[in-house]
């Protein structure tokens, strides 16, 4: 059997398939089994052990679209499976001209154009049955007979400079929590202030130092925590994605907003904290009962947009003591 999985982006969204793909491959042991991906979050794809091939879309063009349409037709696919249910990643999963073409109904799709482009989609029940996107997803290969609520993820083990680089700081394999303030969505992001004050809460009542991650022109985002936490916290080293994989395994805790590195972390089991907004944390946050969210989901008004349009930010409610608390709470665990 030749399976394609589709989803093409963001980072959270393509950890929260790699279940799926787990238990495509532990049904399937001998299925050739490729994920078409942007090419920007090709990175992450990579990490994933099971996966045989990983299809790239290049660019955002007609002449990519063509061209990575022109490559998965070489395979003949019996079934691609749409995990991301927008237009694009339904138009693509019909051009690789697999046999079957499944993805989620009409009323659980981003964009309801999409619905055309698909042979056969997963019964509704399943879908609303499941809470966390994680587990729909899971949902969505009973149409290939896959029927397994395991939460697997099969992320390569890799060498870090970037951890190595900590553990030299620390002068040795000391414990460590990791802060990330960035978010894609301003509507995300918790004030690099009130992260100091964590960092400093984390030095003083848990004997943990804290290293801020950043990522391409988030420097002075993690420059803002580590000004504001006292000496508590240090800016991270650079970091590959594979290094953010390694620095999480290593890491005693993260504390994050909803965005990718939160989900890898909770994807190796590190212990986290997080504050959510305009998004679901039932929904897109860390699957875990263990793991703690912060949430004023119930209070906003701008679900899952990327720009706050009220009077009063929600995540601006959020304070510091609220936060410590539940760190105080997942430690206890």
């Amino acid at each position: 059997m030749n399976i394609l999985i589709v989803r093409l982006g963001a980072l959270g969204d393509i950890v929260h398939a790699v279940p799926a793909a787990a238990a495509l491959r532990h049904a399937f042991p001998d299925a050739r089994i490729d994920w078409l991906v942007e090419a920007r979050h090709r990175p992450m794809v990579d990490l994933v052990s099971i996966i045989d091939r990983a299809v790239v879309l290049e660019r955002p063009s007609i002449a990519a679209w063509i061209d990575v349409a022109r490559r998965l037709r070489e395979v003949r696919y019996d079934a691609a499976v749409d995990f991301q249910g927008l237009m694009k990643s339904a138009v693509l999963a019909r051009a690789s001209g697999a046999r079957r073409v499944i993805g989620f109904s009409i009323w659980h799709l981003r964009e309801k154009g999409a619905r055309p482009f698909y042979s056969e989609t997963c019964r509704d029940t399943l879908i609303e049955r499941a809470d966390h996107i994680v587990r729909r997803n899971l949902a969505l290969l009973r149409n290939l007979g896959v029927n397994d609520p395991t939460i697997r993820f099969p992320l390569a083990d890799v060498r870090s400079g970037a951890l190595d680089e900590i553990h030299s700081a620390l002068g040795g394999e000391h414990p460590f929590a990791l802060i990330n303030p960035g978010a894609a969505w301003p509507n995300k992001r918790w004030p690099p202030e009130r992260f100091g004050e964590v960092a400093a809460f984390l030095r003083d009542v848990r004997g943990l130092p804290s290293f801020v991650l950043w990522g391409p022109g988030e420097e002075g985002l993690a420059g803002a925590v580590v000004e504001r936490s006292n000496g508590a916290a240090r800016a991270a080293p650079p970091t590959r994605l594979a290094d953010l994989v390694a620095l999480s395994r290593a890491a005693s805790l993260m504390v994050s907003g909803d965005t990718g590195p939160l989900h890898i972390a909770a994807a190796v089991g590190t212990p986290t904290v997080s504050l959510f907004g305009p998004t679901d944390p039932q929904r897109n946050g860390p699957w875990s009962p263990d793991d703690l969210a912060v949430s004023r989901y119930g209070v906003c008004g701008c679900h899952y947009e990327r720009r706050c349009r009220k009077a009063e930010w929600c995540l601006e409610s959020v304070d510091v003591p609220e936060v410590t608390a539940a760190i105080q709470q997942r430690f206890q665990q």
